[in-house]
């Protein structure tokens, strides 16, 4: 039988502590080797301060994460801990192949400095 992970949208990742001021760019998640994946959602929760001035988050693969969601402003999350953020596919994107690394990178970010949770959900597939 298929994990569940294949049978519907599930967590794939939970990254906690991710750096939301620097600019540079973190792996969420590495599609396993004969799989592809589909990501449907990135939440964004448990910031650890406020995301005011956080203009530019980019989300996918490759060095830029790119390829996924570009130029996400998160600068009204201003309430740390309580409020969270859905950024959900809402057009075409290309599927993740295997050991491809799904990731955010930080163009612009936070004023001060803060730390959020990531989760990725999505589903993957047979290559």
């Amino acid at each position: 039988m298929s994990e569940l992970n294949e049978l519907a949208l599930t967590l794939l990742a939970s990254v906690p502590s991710v750096d939301m001021k620097t600019a540079g760019k973190t792996d969420l998640y590495t599609v396993p080797a004969g799989k592809l994946m589909y990501p449907f959602a990135v939440i964004i929760r448990k910031t650890s301060a406020s995301l005011a001035g956080g203009t530019d988050y980019d989300f996918g693969v490759g060095a830029n994460c790119d390829t996924w969601k570009q130029s996400v402003d998160l600068s009204s999350m201003t309430t740390p801990v309580t409020d969270y953020w859905i950024i959900a596919a809402a057009t075409k994107f290309t599927y993740c192949v295997a050991a491809d690394v799904f990731g955010i990178k930080v163009i612009t970010g936070s004023t001060a400095a803060c730390t959020a949770t990531i989760d990725v959900i999505g589903y993957l597939a047979d290559a």
